[in-house]
């Protein structure tokens, strides 16, 4: 998750994608955890629609009602795609990843 702080000041969004892929065994106490201690919208924003993006088994266990999403929309790339369940918007072109396109 700190990672995804960075994107898009520091690290780009392809980056954070490329990352989240490896990460098919999470334990999701653990990201949960990890995702209500988090204080930034944005990167639990990210850090969900990527998951999401990826196809992860464990994202589907993890109590949303219990993360704190914040309110409004928030943005990595201005003139992006709206990612409506999770209300960030994203590159519309990731580069040719396609579990990412499949979202667009």
């Amino acid at each position: 998750m700190e990672f995804l702080s960075g994107v898009p000041q520091h690290h780009t969004y392809e980056e954070a994608a490329h990352l989240m892929e490896a990460l098919p065994s999470l334990r999701p106490i653990v990201v949960q955890s990890l995702l209500e201690k988090c204080r930034s919208v944005k990167v639990k924003r990210l850090f969900l629609h990527l998951a999401t993006a990826c196809q992860h088994s464990w994202v589907l266990k993890l109590d949303r009602s219990s993360i704190d999403l914040g309110k409004g929309i928030r943005q990595i790339e201005a003139k992006g795609y709206l990612d409506k369940q999770h209300l960030i918007y994203v590159p519309t072109e990731p580069l040719g990843d396609p579990y990412v396109k499949d979202l667009l």
